[in-house]
């Protein structure tokens, strides 16, 4: 498989699909909808969250909506595009994508403790915390600020975060539906950033994919092949987070000075409207770092 193969000869359905190419699907420019920001995915959530979604009913949601751009001429992280590389990557496996996902990467790089589910499966291994957030999942899914009314509510302690705690994973697939551990990641971070995953030639394609999110500011944040990186000085972050409704995560690696940063929260949005991972994140960062692009 190369990064520029087009997706409509692995995937069917796709508008203007002979226009998107699998690099344009992990740099985020496909210009597709993101079906995590369809009202009906938030609204399905919050009064049935142990339905099962299949990946193609995931896929319909947005493929009922028009795209945003042409392919490949902005950025916008896009939800979609990983479930079209779960498929993908089981077409030409041959193979259900948690099998692949356990046997290429998984046991490869010993984490013991994380793994796909199935998608019928709600439960999570013990131990682990419960993952809260206030009102909607509307509010995880697409970053929506909280209403005023809502907030003077929590802060008063008269509205309380839900508990989403057992909602069914599998609305996320290859978007975000692994289940981990600390340690885990820290070896997935540190093996991935620091070359033991690819060989030399997709290392350096996957390095070099990096490209600002904003064009406008080419010394800000950048994402590519589904790798961000922050830059505090001389020294450059590679990192992913993740997010849905209960939890808030992070995850960077800094090859040079082997700087491994986990984060791990159990309310996705603080009541300001902020990522509560990203946020802390930040934080930390600000104080690692002599030079820090935040001051």
């Amino acid at each position: 498989m190369r990064f520029d193969d087009p997706v409509s000869k692995y995937v069917e359905g796709i508008p203007n699909g002979d226009n998107i190419t699998i690099s344009e699907l992990l740099k985020m420019r496909s210009g597709l909808y993101n079906y995590t920001s369809a009202p009906e995915l938030g609204e399905s959530l919050d009064h049935d969250p142990a339905r099962v979604w299949t990946p193609r009913e995931l896929l319909a949601i947005a493929f009922k909506r028009p795209t945003i751009f042409a392919p490949g001429k902005q950025y916008d992280y896009c939800n979609t595009n990983y479930v079209l590389l779960g498929l993908i990557a089981e077409k030409i496996q041959g193979a259900p994508l948690a099998k692949i996902f356990e046997s290429r990467l998984f046991e490869l790089l010993g984490m013991k403790h994380t793994l796909l589910p199935a998608n019928t499966s709600n439960t999570i291994p013990e131990p682990y915390s419960h993952g809260y957030l206030y009102g909607s999942s509307s509010y995880a899914l697409v970053d929506a600020p909280y209403p005023a009314d809502l907030q003077a509510a929590a802060r008063a302690g008269t509205l309380q975060p839900n508990d989403d705690t057992w909602q069914n994973p599998s609305y996320a697939f290859a978007a975000g539906g692994a289940i981990s551990t600390a340690d885990d990641l820290a070896i997935w971070m540190r093996m991935l950033v620091g070359g033991k995953l690819f060989d030399a030639d997709y290392q350096r394609q996957w390095l070099e994919s990096l490209e600002p999110q904003d064009p406008s500011k080419p010394l800000g944040q950048k994402y590519g092949y589904g790798i961000s990186q922050i830059i505090f000085g001389s020294n450059s972050v590679y990192f992913h987070g993740g997010e849905m409704p209960g939890y808030n995560s992070f995850m960077g690696y800094d090859p040079v000075n082997d700087v491994t940063l986990i984060i791990w929260t159990s309310l996705t949005i603080s009541l300001d409207g902020k990522p509560t991972a990203n946020t802390i994140m930040l934080k930390m960062l600000d104080q690692i770092y002599t030079v820090s692009p935040l001051r």
